[in-house]
């Protein structure tokens, strides 16, 4: 069984839980300057999801069991040549040539909205600017392959057509996921693929995309905390993510940010 919204409330539900995840990332932004750490800011958010939005930070305690801990913050920071995952510390200090992927899964009411999004600290490098657009790029090209009667294969073509025609590489070892009141539910939504693969998408359909795009080779190794993905080659990373629905116009994105208008974002 895959994800999916089948009537009124359960679409209110997502749709709420989709916005409270959005509104962490508008409120945590006048915070991403130099001289922060990750754990400041991963104190922020909690204080936001918790005491304000009423709801419940969903990667806290996450995991656990077959020898993994469970991962021990309320949010992901991942900076630079982290992939995914990174664990917010006090001893992460941000600095003005960072840049920086923070991923927010909230639980409001049941039901889960993840989103991720990238800062950066200063004025970024040519290349990270660079990567960090095609990767929203490759995003907002995985959105508008979404479509009911459409193929889950076509959303990874057209997110690794577009990557590997700017010279940058998809991660493959992570994916997106079908979600609603469950965290990580099916389908498994890859960002690489075949035109035309993989299970047809119909209208109610919940999940998200979220490609990590690397600026040198794809190949990423877990460090010793279990949970944080780096480059092997120490290359930049970026990633961005949103959670939607299949609708008979395309898709309604549920973590659409006050910043954006997909309509106005889509890319030639």
């Amino acid at each position: 069984m895959v994800a999916r919204v089948t009537n009124a409330a359960e679409l209110a539900g997502m749709r709420a839980a989709g916005q409270a995840a959005a509104s962490v990332l508008d409120m945590i932004g006048e915070y991403v300057t130099p001289g922060v750490t990750t754990q400041r800011l991963n104190e922020l958010c909690h204080q936001y999801i918790v005491d304000e939005l009423k709801c419940i930070p969903a990667p806290l305690n996450y995991g656990g069991g077959g020898g993994q801990k469970p991962f021990p913050r309320s949010i992901c920071t991942s900076v630079n040549h982290v992939v995914c995952h990174g664990i917010p510390t006090d001893g992460k200090t941000l600095k003005a040539t960072d840049v920086l992927n923070i991923d927010i899964t909230v639980i409001k009411e049941g039901y889960h909205g993840d989103t991720s999004k990238m800062f950066s600290l200063g004025e970024p490098t040519i290349l990270a600017k660079r990567l960090m657009q095609v990767t929203q790029e490759c995003l907002y090209k995985g959105m508008e392959a979404v479509r009911v009667g459409a193929r889950l294969g076509d959303i990874g073509y057209a997110i690794q057509k577009h990557a590997e025609a700017q010279r940058f590489t998809v991660v493959r070892e992570f994916c997106g996921h079908g979600i609603g009141k469950v965290f990580h539910d099916a389908p498994q939504v890859l960002h690489y693929g075949h035109a035309g693969s993989g299970i047809l998408l119909e209208e109610g359909m919940t999940f998200t995309i979220e490609p990590m795009i690397n600026a040198g080779k794809r190949h990423i190794k877990i460090l010793p905390d279990q949970w944080t993905a780096v480059t092997k080659d120490h290359k930049m990373s970026a990633q961005w993510e949103h959670t939607l629905m299949v609708t008979d116009q395309g898709c309604e994105i549920f973590t659409l940010r006050k910043e954006e208008s997909f309509a106005s974002v889509k890319t030639a």
